[in-house]
């Protein structure tokens, strides 16, 4: 490397915040040496009561659904030099194992396996996919199908495969406790979908005609206690988000701290404004204490809109302490306070163990000034006025800590939730048996 190549280097590095020698010794993995190929059995169990009797019309007292899926991933490292390149590729399959006698969920939130024209679940369905990927000093670039974990577009990860995006991201981490991240991505793949360009579809509006969505921000730790994060997103001719958030711990002692968070939203139409006009912002709140094992946690969830809060359709875009198992607690003007108490078995004796309890309730929902799109209306036309809904959920987790079933987890899943004439009455239950293996 000559003197002037060597300077424009140092002075590149420099500018965000790396030296050649960092990069360098970063550059050493190479493509094959810095691989990984892993593979996780996930199988899948989900039953969902409609509280309307198992005769109802349509066969629909209840949802249910058994299925195993194997999500195979590849890594590579990245090529040596200035610029190193590198693939990322998945196939993953998604078997059928019960449907309950056809009751499969339907076109509903469901969601398990794919369904047919004729309404049943198909057998078994596929994704397959990647990404090509290069990196400069700290920042990569991916192009292809993606993964993104932001506040405003994250994929979801909550049935049997995972979602994803397709376009391209970016994400730098040259400053210390600093991670930007941006993309533009055009097309989207639910969980239950084996095709990678899919049309954009949100939770309560629907499917909407965009041609991309694009988002930036960051996320900092200023130490171990406190970290920030601020991010905007465009669903072009649906809406601009713009969310702020922040986390804290505060020790009192090494059994003892105290806890708070706050996240923001912000979600206003844009272009042709195809899911309506709407100026919403939602916020919530959360302080907790941790006590050795034992994490207590109080929140309060406020929509301050005239519509709905939405996001993307099965995504994890919904940074919100009162977003829980089945409910957001994001209606028009709806107002909801949370109670959650964890416990890690570790202290007790049994590692890998944990449990987890929650009740949400949220009351004033008021659909008076709702959009066309969001609007919704008594048996006499008139709009829902003072809802109401609760939810309760119990979690146990457990996680095998040795031995030739290392890392596999057991997990259970509970949920009842009970509601005036907006939401439905349900409860449910999801097992959840995860074997991870790494290969590479």
């Amino acid at each position: 490397m000559n003197r002037k190549t060597t300077l424009s280097l140092a002075i590149f590095s420099a500018a965000i915040g790396s030296s050649p020698a960092a990069f360098a010794d970063e550059q050493k993995e190479g493509f094959i040496e810095g691989s990984s190929l892993t593979l996780l059995n996930r199988n899948f169990y989900f039953n969902r009561d409609h509280r309307n009797g198992e005769t109802a019309p349509g066969g629909d007292g209840y949802s249910e659904a058994w299925a195993h899926g194997i999500i195979s991933k590849f890594e590579s490292g990245f090529t040596r030099g200035t610029v190193g390149v590198g693939v990322d590729a998945f196939a993953m399959i998604g078997l059928k194992l019960d449907t309950g006698g056809g009751r499969n969920g339907g076109q509903s939130s469901f969601d398990v396996m794919p369904v047919k024209s004729n309404g049943e679940a198909r057998d078994e369905y596929t994704k397959v996919g990647g990404a090509l990927k290069a990196r400069a000093f700290d920042t990569t670039l991916a192009l292809g199908d993606v993964f993104p974990a932001t506040p405003v577009v994250h994929y979801g990860d909550s049935r049997l495969l995972p979602e994803s995006f397709r376009g391209v991201t970016l994400v730098n981490n040259s400053l210390e406790g600093l991670t930007l991240q941006g993309g533009r991505l055009h097309s989207m793949s639910q969980p239950v979908s084996s095709n990678m360009r899919d049309n954009f579809v949100t939770f309560y509006g629907g499917s909407v005609d965009s041609p991309w969505i694009g988002y930036f921000g960051g996320d900092y730790s200023l130490n171990d206690n406190v970290s920030f994060s601020a991010y905007s997103s465009r669903l072009k001719d649906v809406w601009n988000q713009y969310y702020v958030g922040t986390s804290l711990r505060y020790p009192l002692s090494d059994d003892l701290a105290l806890i708070g968070g706050f996240n923001y939203y912000k979600a206003v139409d844009e272009g042709s404004q195809q899911l309506g006009e709407f100026n919403n912002s939602i916020w919530s709140g959360k302080i907790g204490v941790q006590f050795g094992a034992h994490t207590l946690a109080l929140s309060h969830q406020r929509n301050n809109g005239d519509d709905d809060f939405d996001y993307l359709r099965q995504a994890d875009s919904i940074y919100l302490d009162n977003s829980i198992q089945y409910s957001d607690f994001n209606s028009p003007k709806e107002k909801s306070w949370m109670l959650r108490y964890d416990v890690n078995m570790l202290a007790y004796g049994v590692p890998g163990l944990s449990f987890m309890v929650r009740y949400g309730k949220g009351s004033d929902a008021d659909y008076s000034n709702a959009n066309a799109v969001y609007m919704r209306r008594d048996d006499n036309g008139n709009p829902l006025t003072d809802q109401k809904r609760w939810e309760r959920n119990i979690e146990a987790k457990y996680v095998v800590q040795g031995g030739s079933l290392k890392d596999m987890s057991f997990r259970i899943r509970q949920a009842n939730t009970r509601a005036t004439q907006f939401e439905s009455d349900l409860d449910e239950i999801r097992l959840i048996v995860e074997y991870p293996l790494s290969v590479l």
